[in-house]
């Protein structure tokens, strides 16, 4: 007698709505929707794309290579000779302790002396927006104009306006010998570092201040009204509230003072102890004629810089959730 088997069930599969069915029709319609507002941002995107990433995927990729015009013939794949040299090169290292000095220097001044700037401007007062547009005007001068300025109408040892203040408060006391040192040669790291702070201090105290003016207001006046001093309600309303800009405008200070050139080159031209990260690169690329090295250097210094960054993009993120759940 034949015995008739039967087959397990098999599992039925979800079925999703039919293609004609209204939900499917939603989602078509909401997919046309989403190309519709990406689609201008499309070339935009590929704009991007072929500016930014495609020259540093070339650099990326001669960076690998042995390649110094002075010796076409001895050119090949390096592998990874070139950061090799990169990290052993005690010029490079002398160039990130000097890039390393002139960053923090010029944060952490411009940072105190546009937070003073933002307390005062966050008082009302007759010309305030005036002051305010006077005080951000050397945030927007191009900064290789900066850097001349600094250079011949401050320092020169000659005609410079610091000489030139000497020798006229020298003369009001009947002197005919005031001092007239050499800003650059004496001090050339401090000359690069006060054009920088001179530039820098603006945008601190735009982004603090816009910190001042998110305070809670209500907060403020309970705290006066409880007896609380004006260096108390700094201390324990102002300064916490300002923690994030705070970690936001030394963060993106960093990222820009870090891959600062035109101080260096224009002031100094990289003598005397201060050529940076980015000076390093130019004298290794053009004086040196070592495009591999250089362009490992400048994967080096890039990879860097995006880990500042890093951070810097996880300070404004915080900053934007704090505004979105007020």
């Amino acid at each position: 007698m034949r015995t008739q088997t039967t087959e397990p069930p098999r599992p039925v599969e979800a079925a999703g709505p039919p293609s004609g069915s209204p939900a499917a029709r939603t989602r078509r319609t909401e997919r046309a929707k989403d190309w519709a507002r990406r689609a201008p941002l499309l070339p935009a995107l590929v704009f991007l794309i072929i500016v930014t990433q495609l020259p540093f995927l070339a650099t990326v990729v001669i960076s690998f290579v042995r390649w110094n015009a002075l010796a076409p013939d001895n050119r090949g794949f390096a592998a990874f000779d070139n950061y090799r040299a990169v990290f052993t090169d005690p010029a490079m290292r002398e160039s990130v302790v000097t890039t390393v000095v002139l960053t923090v220097t010029v944060v952490l001044v411009s940072l105190l002396l546009g937070l003073g700037l933002a307390l005062l401007l966050d008082r009302g007062f007759r010309g305030r927006g005036l002051v305010r547009t006077l005080l951000i005007t050397p945030f927007l001068v191009v900064p290789v104009a900066s850097a001349l300025l600094w250079k011949h109408a401050l320092y020169n040892a000659s005609y410079g306006l610091l000489n030139g203040s000497l020798t006229w408060i020298w003369g009001l006391f009947g002197s005919d010998d005031p001092p007239q040192p050499d800003w650059m040669t004496d001090s050339p790291l401090a000359a690069v570092e006060v054009s920088l702070i001179w530039q820098w201090t603006p945008f601190m105290m735009l982004i603090l201040l816009a910190g001042l003016q998110s305070r809670p207001s209500d907060a403020v006046e309970a705290a006066r009204m409880d007896g609380a001093s004006t260096f108390d309600i700094f201390r324990y309303l102002t300064l916490p509230h300002l923690r994030r800009y705070l970690e936001l405008a030394a963060l993106l200070g960093t990222v820009y003072v870090v891959q600062n050139f035109d101080a260096v080159f224009t002031i100094t031209s990289g003598g005397l102890g201060t050529a940076n990260l980015p000076y390093t690169i130019y004298q290794t690329f053009y004086q040196a004629h070592d495009y591999g090295r250089a362009s490992a250097q400048g994967v080096v210094v890039v990879l860097c810089s995006l880990l500042v960054a890093t951070f810097a993009l996880r300070a404004v993120s915080s900053l934007l959730r704090e505004e979105a759940t007020r």
